[in-house]
């Protein structure tokens, strides 16, 4: 019984995020539902208070730095008009008849940058429009383009990439964000080469002048379009090589904290137990990432302060910055809370010995199936990841460990695993970037399947070989 209902649970969840229902109240309604249809009634204030809530703020706890501190970069990326730069400087290099690299590359640099993933979407949609009307493309390939470089081998694959998937599996794994470099360098490769070759056969394949696909809307979104509509015509206050300073210093610092100075730093605080901190493994991959977001942030800061009429915009992108983090983070931790109520019920314990049993000899092959099945039922890659880490990531390591597998392994498997099936047509970034667009899934979703989720998927399964034969390299 406790399997039939977690499994209603899962598909209820899936199906009301797929019609809009704010995860907010789905995750904890479908946890205590799963709780109710098990028999469990008298334990229901319990697990919401104890489990639940506990779950929701261990991840707040954890991650909110990565959440605000990225959030608030993006958008003053956004504003002090480094992204756009970027994003024209792309396109004015590549020109009219390379569109789709010239996008699909735009897309990449401000992601790999910190830049949101919904930032990027509404910056490069007028953009895209623009170019692929010059180029005589139909506008249907324009989601394809933008989901490959935003949601793709930038958020999963790309070593170093300061995205919040990159850090959440650090503290399970004791890794860092630059984790099995050349095989995320390898998977970035075939996303990105058999993305564009794809797009572009696609482009070839479609009438030059088809007609665009009716518009859809999202609700509490009626302007979409409108919002979209920064200026492609707007000259950026500042040149291309100027604006991917903060990018590069950015990377820079993740890269010399994650691999130089936090592995050989040994604080009075370690030898003394002050914080419960007995080894900095665990920590500094989001340490690492911390330190990067904020020196980008002083930097960027740093400049709009020194012109005075930039100060108070500034000022204001710190704040939007801050409170546009408030929502991803706790609909992810949300979904954290459910993942740890579904854990606690005795069901769960077929699934989990279930999942393990897959390939027992080759812990990555059932770290992999478990991430892609969870990111595709909630719709959310750091969602899933999270409550597979949260369950099972305890098992995979000691696995690893015995079998002699570089934990780093585990840790790029993981990320680019979770950016497979969380590209379902339910996926609230999916849906968002249909809505910019002016498309409908029935016009537009293929294009975004094919490369958010049927490449990916590939891309996993060699990598996942190549780290079978050779190891983490």
């Amino acid at each position: 019984m406790d399997l039939i209902s977690i499994l209603v649970s899962l598909g209820l969840l899936m199906y009301l995020a797929y019609r809009g229902m704010s995860v907010l109240i789905l995750a904890p309604a479908m946890a205590l539902l799963a709780v109710l249809l098990s028999g469990n009634v008298t334990e229901l204030l319990p697990i919401y208070t104890q489990v639940f809530m506990k779950a929701v703020g261990g991840y707040v706890i954890q991650y909110f730095p990565l959440f605000i501190l990225g959030s608030i970069f993006g958008k003053l990326m956004e504003s002090s008009g480094y992204a756009l730069a970027i994003a024209q400087g792309i396109t004015e290099k590549l020109g009219a008849q390379r569109a789709l690299l010239a996008v699909v590359l735009a897309c990449a640099i401000l992601t790999y940058g910190g830049v949101s993933l919904f930032v990027v979407a509404f910056m490069m949609y007028p953009i895209g429009k623009s170019l692929f009307e010059r180029a005589h493309i139909s506008i249907n390939l324009l989601p394809g383009a933008i989901a490959l470089g935003a949601f793709t081998f930038t958020m999963t694959a790309l070593p170093g990439t300061p995205s919040v998937q990159n850090s959440i599996p650090s503290p399970f794994f004791g890794t860092d964000s630059f984790a099995a470099p050349g095989l995320g360098l390898i998977a970035s490769c075939i996303m990105l080469v058999l993305g564009v070759l794809w797009l572009n056969r696609q482009r070839r394949a479609l009438q030059i002048n088809a007609p665009v696909a009716a518009s859809v809307s999202i609700e509490g979104e009626p302007d979409i379009a409108a919002q979209a509509s920064t200026s492609i015509t707007k000259k950026p206050p500042i040149s291309f090589a100027s604006a991917l300073l903060p990018i590069a210093l950015m990377a820079l610092t993740n890269l010399l904290m994650a691999k130089w100075w936090l592995p050989h730093w040994q604080p009075d605080f370690i030898t003394s137990n002050q914080f419960g901190i007995t080894s900095l493994s665990s920590l500094t991959g989001i340490w690492a990432i911390i330190i990067a977001l904020t020196v980008g942030i002083a930097y960027i800061y740093a400049l709009q302060v020194v012109q005075a009429q930039q100060f108070s915009k500034a000022n204001e992108a710190v704040n939007q910055g801050s409170i546009g983090s408030m929502l991803p983070i706790l609909n992810t931790a949300s979904e954290v809370g459910y993942g740890s109520v579904i854990a606690s019920l005795s069901g769960f314990l077929i699934i989990r010995e279930f999942v393990l049993s897959i390939a027992p000899g080759n812990p990555l092959i059932s770290e992999a199936v478990a991430v892609n099945v969870l990111a595709g039922i909630t719709g959310s890659a750091s969602g899933g990841m999270s409550i597979t880490l949260q369950t099972l990531g305890a098992d995979y390591l000691a696995k690893a460990i015995t079998l002699g597998i570089n934990p780093e392994l585990l840790h790029r498997i993981a990320v680019i695993a979770s950016g497979c099936m969380d590209t379902l047509p339910h996926n609230g970034a999916v849906i968002t970037l249909l809505g910019i667009c002016q498309l409908s899934h029935r016009s537009a979703y293929r294009y975004i399947a094919m490369v958010t989720l049927v490449f990916p998927l590939f891309a996993l399964a060699l990598i996942i070989l190549l780290a079978s034969i050779f190891g983490s390299f």
